[in-house]
């Protein structure tokens, strides 16, 4: 824990009007933490980058940092397999801390959902458009 808040990686911000970026904005209301991760992904669904914001105690950045370490290099659907309880065991968190390992598995569902979104209606868009041409 005390590595990651003390040199936590991946800190910042893309651009969450980029169809290649999923964003997943999450917050626990029992102890005011706030936790933004977001994820760049490839046109093959590799996540090539990933960096977060989080507001919150040092097990909340902590399992932000980790979180967005560990799922660079991946694809789309197997960072969805990530769980709290494997973030929680890697950082040792104490019970009473459990609650900041599942923002980060919240927060990244909450990016892949997001992105996944965003192409959605973007090939939505271009579909329509096609139609439109067709008929014109």
């Amino acid at each position: 824990v005390v590595d990651h808040y003390e040199k936590p990686r991946n800190v910042g911000s893309f651009d969450k009007t980029d169809p290649n970026v999923g964003t997943g904005l999450v917050g626990a209301p029992a102890c005011g933490d706030v936790m933004k991760l977001q994820i760049k992904v490839d046109e093959h669904g590799n996540i090539v980058d990933s960096c977060f914001k989080t507001f919150g105690c040092g097990s909340a950045i902590a399992s932000s940092s980790v979180a967005t370490e560990w799922i660079k290099g991946k694809a789309v659907e197997d960072v969805l397999t990530i769980k709290n309880s494997d973030i929680a065991k890697h950082l040792s968190l104490p019970p009473v801390k459990l609650h900041c390992s599942m923002l980060a598995e919240d927060a990244i569902k909450a990016a892949v959902k997001d992105w996944k979104q965003k192409r959605s209606n973007a090939e939505g868009g271009a579909q329509q458009q096609q139609q439109q041409a067709a008929s014109a």
